[in-house]
């Protein structure tokens, strides 16, 4: 058997390195391995509290809104604070931004060139490209000549020796399936897509001020609501913040959906690859009566395990034996012991390595391999992710998502349990896609609801000032990011940050074994795929990607004197 290496995995945030013992040509075992330092729990050490999101939201250039949702909300549970109705709509409605524009893109710039022939396309016949297209949408851009179009700038590539945005895939590998016609359909949108994600985030900048890393505020949003007021949220805003909703709506439906499902109408033997672990954990989100309310959330909260949809556990981020963070396989030092595992309340962040540098020539897996620690779930190793939050949502019995997953599972002819692997992963994050779109008109309407009843808080000062505050508190603020399960905790005495620690979806799915020697979700995902050509490893990025990992908020690194630490040179 050989050890096979694919390091960096590119088409990610942040630096991944997948370890595959390889055997005629089938995935025997796998490792995984953050390369990057993780460090950020230290940079808060000492702050004031209600600063703390702006430096998480800067964990990661992606996951930009949803870290600082986690930080407010960790900081509001520990000292009491509910936040107006106006405030949870419009976080709301940033939430619900986020999720579109970022699986879009993951879909069409990260993921889709896994299962696309960009070469191929230069051979397609644009006048049948047309036929197809009008055949699943009624998307307006459709036409033969506007699909030539795309093929001569494309063939323009080429004839210059070079394939631009393109370039060194794994073009002619036996396992793409898709004609030459639904290539160029893809591409086609891939261009497209890079243009109109750019506009529905201007949803952020209008409540925000900025994307990335729109502005958070402790106790509600950091905007005021006027209607007549030109330095406000006022009609002219909120008219246009009702286009983009509109916008994205009619994207989703009538490219990204029916895109989806035409790929993945070729790639069926796909929905029998790469399921991995059978657990499954959502913490949920999008709140319709209050943050303290989760019953009532879109996407529920819940845990299944071995796959059994007929029983969701209740999740508990206060509850010392639920999560637990192992560091046995992790650059980490723990002051009780290699094998132990704490909750984040208690959680420690110091690191040990001590090996040669850099660690990365073959990994040591029976000791430390990464800079990732290790969650579980009542000692459970859990995927998290879109395909969790669907069927912790299903499983719960939600009749929107039951609607959007059973009609889907129809059209493609395939029983439910086709989501358990890489295809039913992909799927997932476009059915998703298709219900936030939609929930954020409904947020949309209630606010303008709210707004012309006169109400038009967004704010509350209760507990804002630390003199109203306790010597000390505690809080979890849990939420969902697009790639899963995201919470952090939070620690308070005396006003500032005691001790401060995150828990995100990658280091979920990708971490390293925990002392039972259980694999995580990406390591398990991998076991007995095979290789169509080893020297290009197609089907292990398929897969990968289909969790699509964002591994710098999994682990960080941070010099305070701003000095240059390493360079890393491509060849």
């Amino acid at each position: 058997m050989a050890r096979m290496v694919v390091d960096p995995i590119t088409r990610i945030e942040g630096h991944l390195r997948i370890e595959a013992v390889v055997e005629n040509g089938t995935i025997m075992d796998a490792y995984s391995a953050g390369t990057m330092v993780r460090g950020f729990e230290k940079i808060l050490k000492g702050r004031d509290p209600r600063d703390a999101w702006a430096f998480t939201e800067r964990a990661c250039g992606v996951c930009t809104t949803v870290h600082a949702l986690a930080s407010v909300r960790t900081v509001e549970d520990a000292l009491g604070i509910s936040v107006p109705k106006n405030a949870e709509l419009i976080r709301n409605l940033m939430f619900c931004t986020q999720y579109v524009q970022d699986h879009v893109v993951h879909f069409y710039h990260l993921h889709a060139l896994d299962w696309v022939d960009v070469v191929s396309s230069l051979s397609a016949d644009p006048q049948k490209t047309a036929q197809i297209a009008t055949s699943i949408s009624s998307w307006p851009k459709s036409s033969p000549k506007y699909f030539a179009a795309v093929q001569d700038k494309l063939k323009a590539f080429v004839a210059s020796g070079q394939l631009g945005i393109f370039a060194n895939g794994y073009w002619g590998n036996p396992s793409y399936k898709l004609p030459p016609e639904v290539n160029l359909l893809a591409v086609t949108h891939y261009l497209e897509a890079l243009e109109w994600q750019k506009e529905i985030v201007k949803i952020h900048t209008i409540f925000g001020g900025k994307n990335p890393h729109p502005n958070y505020l402790v106790g509600g949003v950091p905007c005021s609501i006027n209607t007549d007021e030109v330095n406000a949220i006022n009609m002219d805003r909120l008219n246009y913040v009702g286009s983009l909703i509109n916008g994205a709506i009619a994207f989703v439906e009538q490219v990204y959906i029916p895109d989806l499902m035409a790929i993945a109408g070729f790639y069926k033997d796909w929905a029998a690859i790469g399921g991995g672990l059978k657990n499954y954990l959502a913490y949920g989100d999008l709140p319709t009566r209050g943050y303290g309310q989760p019953d009532y959330f879109k996407f529920a909260r819940g845990a299944i395990l071995d796959r059994n949809l007929n029983e969701v556990y209740p999740v508990n981020g206060r509850d010392s034996q639920e999560i637990k963070e192992y560091i046995e396989h992790s650059w980490y030092s723990y002051s009780s012991g290699e094998a132990s595992g704490l909750h984040p309340f208690d959680g420690e962040t110091e690191f040990n390595y001590t090996g040669p540098k850099p660690p990365y020539e073959q990994l040591n897996v029976e000791g430390k391999y990464s800079w990732l620690k290790t969650p579980r779930w009542k000692d459970h190793a859990m995927e998290v992710g879109p395909l969790a939050r669907l069927l912790v949502s299903y499983a719960k019995g939600s009749t929107e998502v039951k609607d959007v997953v059973n009609e889907a599972l129809g059209r493609l002819g395939v029983p439910i349990t086709a989501l358990f692997s890489t295809l039913g992963r992909t799927a997932a994050r476009g059915l998703e896609t298709r219900l936030v779109a939609h929930w954020m008109k409904d947020f949309y309407d209630e606010l303008m609801a709210q707004i012309k009843t006169g109400e038009l808080s967004t704010f509350t000062r209760d507990r804002w000032e630390p003199s109203t505050w306790p010597a000390t508190a505690q809080g979890v603020g849990l939420t969902e990011a697009p790639r899963g399960a995201l919470a952090h905790w939070i620690k308070i005495k005396d006003g500032k940050i005691d001790n401060y620690q995150l828990v995100v979806p990658s280091t979920w799915n990708a971490s390293p074994r925990d002392p039972k020697g259980q694999r995580s979700a990406y390591e398990a995902s991998l076991i007995g795929t095979h290789l169509a050509n080893p020297e290009q490893p197609l089907e292990i990025l398929r897969t990968i990607h289909s969790f699509d990992p964002c591994i710098a908020c999994a682990v960080h690194l941070y010099d305070p004197e701003g000095k240059h630490i390493h360079q890393i040179k491509f060849e």
